[in-house]
């Protein structure tokens, strides 16, 4: 493809894009994207799964970050490439694009692995940092359908996705391709000048110390263009409910364009009559036009707006590495229990291997998800928060970045969820005994003191069946099964 080529389909691109805009509802400006929320389905459905999947995931060394830190000299991804591939200007990361063979790639087994998960929505990486993407685009040669897989991934997966009822959506992070692979400039590599628009490459920039919003060197007029007309592409192309977007669209060079795209995507969405959303993470968009993310973290407290926090399998990576360290099933059900009882919805991340196949431990963690959402999703399913999120002595650590380490819950610790004429009890560590008191559902003698005034007409466990129960000053005291049961119970409580 050449340059020419590239330029006249950009054009066209966002020749279209003005075109929609002028005649739409969103115009690129904030006031006028006023008023988005995370849609209904999204809302309902509360448990998605990212996948992160590429070029990356062929090294499979340290993190998806590959790409960049093996031209940063000195990195441990530098001596690792060095000693394992030879020197970078003989073999550079778009060397192992021939290797991404992907022969296991099977989109219909993956689909429904994520089906019977429990999944209500996906989100695969359309174009992570490294600039590869993994569709078939009129605006790069440098993709999966061209190159590597030979394949279509993400009009397959999403193909597979459809036929088992999970909602499709995408992610992008290529602004940051900005930057990303400057650092092998600065010594003898594969990345080298003259680079222009369509190079695998391009623009490989000088990466600021501090990513800050107001870092330099500032991008182009030429490589927002770039990145506006592959956001509209994708939209175009293989219309997602769900457009996440990483970091540093919050780059105040960047704002401008994502405004523009912000009201295409809304506009095109209407055309289709569908509810879609984006995701971002600091604070790249204004409150109240997108969806709020928080990577691999939450809040502390419940919320009066739905968000949604995106957590990994893995512990120290968010695509396949040889040296992954996963998280448990039960762990992860307990965050998602967390989440859904602070008004938000979870985004699991999970990293196939290079060859397309999702590993033991992975297929594992999401069968026993899968396994307890048939249990009890009922609880989780469909829900809204009640008067509190919940109770107990766990401390929540908010903010983003802060599950580097399982939170330590007790038996006196309890999420809350409603729906219809009942409410949830989730209890995240489940005593021995099967004796539990909820303390929020006492009794009181004085009508105007905020506590439950409710009438109780049945207690059952998910499961298990009705419960013993009584009540008093102290709180809802359940006589419950008398199990070890490492995954969190659901009481149902039908009121009147």
């Amino acid at each position: 493809m050449k340059i020419e080529d590239i330029k006249k389909k950009t054009d066209e691109i966002l020749a279209e894009l003005e075109a929609v805009n002028s005649k739409g509802r969103y115009k690129d400006d904030w006031d006028s994207l006023q008023g988005r929320e995370m849609p209904s389905w999204m809302y309902k459905g509360k448990f998605g799964i990212f996948i992160h999947w590429g070029v990356y995931s062929v090294p499979s060394f340290n993190n998806e970050w590959y790409s960049r830190n093996m031209y940063i000299q000195g990195s441990p991804e530098f001596e690792h490439h060095v000693k394992t591939y030879g020197a970078h200007k003989n073999f550079g990361y778009k060397d192992f694009i021939p290797m991404f063979t992907a022969e296991k790639f099977s989109p219909g087994h993956w689909a429904k692995l994520l089906a019977d998960a429990g999944a209500k929505y996906c989100i695969p990486v359309a174009e992570h940092h490294d600039g590869f993407q993994m569709y078939k685009s009129d605006l790069s040669n440098w993709n999966a359908s061209e190159m590597g897989p030979r394949r279509n991934v993400l009009a397959e997966l999403s193909s597979a996705l459809k036929k088992e009822g999970i909602v499709n959506g995408l992610s992008s992070h290529r602004v940051e391709h900005w930057f990303f692979m400057g650092n092998g400039k600065q010594f003898d590599s594969d990345v080298k000048d003259p680079m222009v628009c369509g190079d695998f490459y391009w623009p490989a920039m000088p990466e600021a110390e501090h990513h800050d919003l107001e870092s330099i060197p500032v991008p182009t007029d030429e490589y927002l263009r770039d990145w506006l007309a592959r956001c509209c592409e994708l939209v175009d192309k293989y219309r997602p409910k769900v457009f996440y977007f990483d970091w540093w669209i919050q780059h105040f060079s960047v704002k401008p364009y994502l405004r523009k795209f912000a009201a295409y995507y809304y506009n095109r969405a209407q055309e289709w009559g569908e509810e879609v959303t984006i995701c971002y993470k600091h604070d790249g968009f204004v409150f109240g036009t997108a969806t709020i993310d928080i990577e691999r973290g939450k809040f502390a407290g419940i919320q009066p707006f739905r968000w949604q926090t995106d957590t990994s399998i893995a512990r120290n990576s968010w695509c396949w590495t040889d040296n992954n360290t996963f998280k448990s099933a039960d762990s992860l059900v307990r965050e998602l229990v967390d989440v859904v009882s602070k008004n938000g919805v979870m985004l699991l991340n999970v990293g196939p291997k290079p060859d397309g196949s999702i590993s033991e431990e992975e297929t594992a963690i999401l069968t026993e998800i899968g396994e307890w959402l048939k249990v009890n999703g009922e609880a989780i399913y469909e829900t809204g928060i009640w008067r509190s999120y919940g109770e107990g002595t766990a401390k929540i650590k908010e903010g983003q970045f802060t599950d580097g380490k399982d939170t330590e819950f007790s038996r006196k610790d309890i999420r809350f969820t409603t729906k219809g004429g009942s409410l949830y009890a989730s209890v995240l560590k489940w005593p021995e005994d099967g004796k539990v008191t909820i303390k929020s559902l006492a009794k009181s003698d004085d009508p105007n003191l905020p506590v439950f005034q409710g009438l109780i007409k049945a207690i059952s466990v998910l499961g298990h069946g009705e419960a013993d129960w009584h009540r008093d000053k102290h709180g809802l005291h359940i006589n419950g099964p008398a199990i070890k049961q490492i995954m969190p119970v659901v009481i149902k409580i039908r009121v009147d």
